[in-house]
């Protein structure tokens, strides 16, 4: 599985527990939107994250 920024855009968008982890992490971090996503996906979607399931059916979906 790889990042693809429009699915981990959608995947935030439907989760409010995502947007606040990454509003924590922009601002903790200082980071850019698009770096903090990617952040995102490796710590919680990647590697049998707890949102891997909700991420391949955004996949699926295409």
């Amino acid at each position: 599985m790889r990042y693809i920024k429009s699915q981990m855009k959608q995947l935030v968008k439907e989760d409010v527990r995502l947007q606040q982890k990454l509003k924590q992490l922009m601002v903790e971090h200082d980071l850019e939107k698009s770096f903090a996503l990617k952040a995102l996906y490796h710590a919680e979607v990647a590697d049998s994250g707890k949102y891997m399931e909700a991420y391949r059916e955004l996949d699926d979906l295409k």
